[in-house]
């Protein structure tokens, strides 16, 4: 029990932090999105290096390394986090808070699609129905931006396709983060030193606590991504998956009602088919999990029994 609450507690905290990203991004302007983007890569490196130390896992990394195919799963995996760092900062410093949240709404629904295209998974007319619900409502909020909602599809696309690789790849999450930020600091490092030749960079410009929020970026990357993988280890998946609504859920009300992005009455409609199709996903995920539970039980105490006699 006491592992089931450390976990809810995890997985809860690993949520809130990512909820409350909005708040912490738009605090480092006027740095721009690439430049935030580099401090984090950096500065992520540092703080992983430093937990890497303290746990003594050098020789584990870097066996890691010379492993090839695991090296190029996260090497792919590093550009794919790069993209959707790069664009969920792009997105809540340009005024598209709203649209990033849709981002990580849709997810689970394009985890389903890849589960289908890439797994060849055999969807359950459930699953079937609720992507076709979040299929209309990106039509809908197409046509109420006036254009496909690329920020939040890409945010949703890179994401998910992230998850895959790191599942396939399958390392322990601190030494993965590690060679992830180590393959693209030599580039992060080479933009920061062309921002500071040409007297563009922000860092020790603005002021000590902008310099020290670029800073926390490396451990506000971290300390999330531990938190997850130490819920991962201790709640079932189904459990994760309900709380992670709760990043969206407060990235949309940062959106709305601390930046006050306009919420008309078509895009609320294409939320509220999204959210209708998550519902539908997840109660059949949470059925799903049921029936097998059940039936893990009934296997076993068939085999108590067969023992007995």
């Amino acid at each position: 029990m006491d592992q089931l609450r450390r976990g809810h507690g995890y997985a809860l905290g690993a949520y809130l932090l990512w909820g409350f990203f909005p708040i912490y991004f738009k605090a480092l302007r006027p740095a721009t999105p690439v430049e935030i983007l580099a401090h984090r890569v950096i500065w992520s490196s540092v703080f992983v290096a430093l937990l890497l130390t303290g746990a003594r896992r050098w020789r584990s990394v870097a066996t890691l390394s010379r492993a090839r195919r695991k090296f190029a799963g996260l090497a792919l995996a590093a550009a794919l986090v790069a993209v959707n760092w790069g664009v969920y900062i792009y997105g809540v410093n340009s005024g598209h808070v709203v649209e990033s949240s849709l981002g990580y709404f849709i997810n689970p629904l394009v985890s389903v699609l890849f589960g289908l295209l890439v797994f060849r998974e055999r969807l359950r007319p459930v699953q079937w129905a609720a992507l076709s619900v979040g299929t209309v409502a990106v039509v809908v909020l197409t046509v109420d931006y006036g254009r496909l909602p690329w920020i939040a599809l890409t945010l949703a696309v890179t994401f998910g396709s992230y998850g895959l690789v790191k599942k396939r790849v399958g390392v322990p999450p601190a030494d993965g983060l590690f060679i992830e930020s180590t393959v693209l600091a030599l580039p992060a490092l080479g933009y920061l030193a062309w921002l500071t030749a040409h007297g563009q960079s922000t860092f020790g410009q603005i002021s000590a606590g902008h310099a020290a929020l670029l800073a926390v970026s490396g451990v506000l990357t971290a300390i999330p991504l531990l938190l997850f993988a130490g819920a991962a280890n201790r709640i079932p998946l189904t459990t994760i998956g309900v709380l992670q609504y709760v990043t969206p859920i407060l990235q949309l009300l940062c959106g709305i009602g601390l930046y006050h992005e306009p919420m008309p009455p078509a895009r609320l409609l294409g939320f509220g088919l999204v959210w209708l199709a998550l519902i539908v996903f997840t109660w059949d995920a949470l059925r799903q999990g049921r029936r097998t539970a059940r039936a893990g039980r009934a296997a076993r105490a068939d085999v108590r029994v067969e023992a007995v006699t």
